[in-house]
């Protein structure tokens, strides 16, 4: 549908200077939405994947409510509910929602440094600490989403089609082959319920902390992958986004793991969460970040394999480039915890 259309629904036959779409995202659609008045944030979400909208914006609303009795020092994203006092548009098999825009907010696609790449996992540190200090059972929103088992498994079946991808992307297939007993640790530790359950975040990529003029961290967006599990994986998708150098589908193989990120992204992390982790979670912490990056290639190779069903793309080898971005960025990991690496 016309974004312009939706809009009315939440905001009324007001006047619309501009919707302007906002590309960084690879799922869902979002727009920026200008009024004479004010400024908001207008997604389409792709119900292909988070095939329970509804249940995006119940979490939304109970990380909200946790966040706002608390002590919490950072602001919170407030929902638009429509005209009928709706939290979602649902319309044509399309679901759509509106946020509150936060004024002179910056945000980075990388760390410009290694202060901005502190300063926003330390952000995270204290949302995590927060939000974990009550029990909050969130509704099931991306199933499976860190069961690695199934992404092998797809990664596997991926890998029975006759395409002539597979033939181009051979030396990708044959690494991440090489490399199969990765996961057993963590499907070890989670079979066995040795990770602690909390709730997490599951996309902290520095995208989705807002920042103030002066580079101070001032909210944590983009709720919908909120879940209930192992905060390990959020550690290691933050050394995956934060460390790497490049641009996510450069598939050259330049290096474009950076060491000093990685310094100032695990102490971030740990600023609030340091006496709060358990002894499991602070030694698996180095294995999360090479196996996270490990699985991301896992799953950018898979959906390349499966003709780009997942991930939006703008070229055909886009997604094999973002394997082998990652291939590269573990490659570096790897080198730079030497003796201590995993691979």
């Amino acid at each position: 549908m016309d974004p312009k259309i939706i809009v009315e629904h939440f905001l009324g036959s007001v006047e619309i200077l501009s919707i302007t779409p906002i590309e960084n995202g690879l799922i869902n659609n979002t727009y920026l939405v200008e009024t004479a008045d004010k400024k908001f944030i207008l997604q389409k979400i792709t119900t292909q994947i988070f095939k329970n909208p509804k249940g995006i914006q119940k979490n939304h609303l109970k990380i909200n409510e946790v966040l706002e009795k608390s002590d919490y020092s950072r602001k919170t994203v407030k929902l638009i509910p429509t005209l009928s006092n709706d939290l979602l548009l649902e319309q044509n098999n399309e679901a759509w929602r509106m946020l509150e825009y936060l004024e002179k907010s910056v945000t980075f696609l990388k760390p410009s440094s290694t202060e901005i790449a502190f300063e926003a996992t330390k952000c995270l540190s204290e949302f995590y600490k927060i939000i974990n200090h009550e029990t909050i059972v969130l509704e099931e929103t991306l199933p499976d989403f860190i069961n690695f088992e199934k992404r092998i498994t797809d990664f596997k079946t991926a890998l029975k089609q006759k395409t002539v991808r597979k033939k181009i992307a051979e030396n990708e297939i044959n690494f991440i082959l090489d490399h199969l007993s990765l996961p057993d640790k963590w499907i070890e530790l989670q079979n066995n319920n040795s990770l602690p359950i909390r709730v997490i975040h599951a996309d902290p990529k520095i995208s989705n902390i807002l920042f103030n003029k002066e580079n101070k961290a001032i909210a944590v967006i983009d709720l919908d992958t909120m879940m209930n599990g192992t905060i390990l994986y959020d550690f290691g998708d933050m050394i995956r986004s934060y460390t790497n150098n490049t641009d996510e589908d450069d598939g050259s193989m330049k290096e474009n793991f950076n060491s000093e990120t990685f310094a100032a992204v695990k102490e971030g992390f740990l600023f609030y969460l340091k006496d709060t982790l358990s002894p499991i979670e602070l030694e698996n912490l180095d294995y999360a970040a090479q196996l996270i990056i490990y699985i991301q290639a896992v799953r950018f190779l898979t959906d390349y394999l499966n003709q780009d069903i997942y991930y939006s793309v703008k070229y055909d080898s886009q997604n094999l480039d973002r394997t082998k971005n990652q291939i590269n960025l573990l490659k570096g990991l790897k080198l730079f915890l030497g003796t201590t690496g995993i691979l």
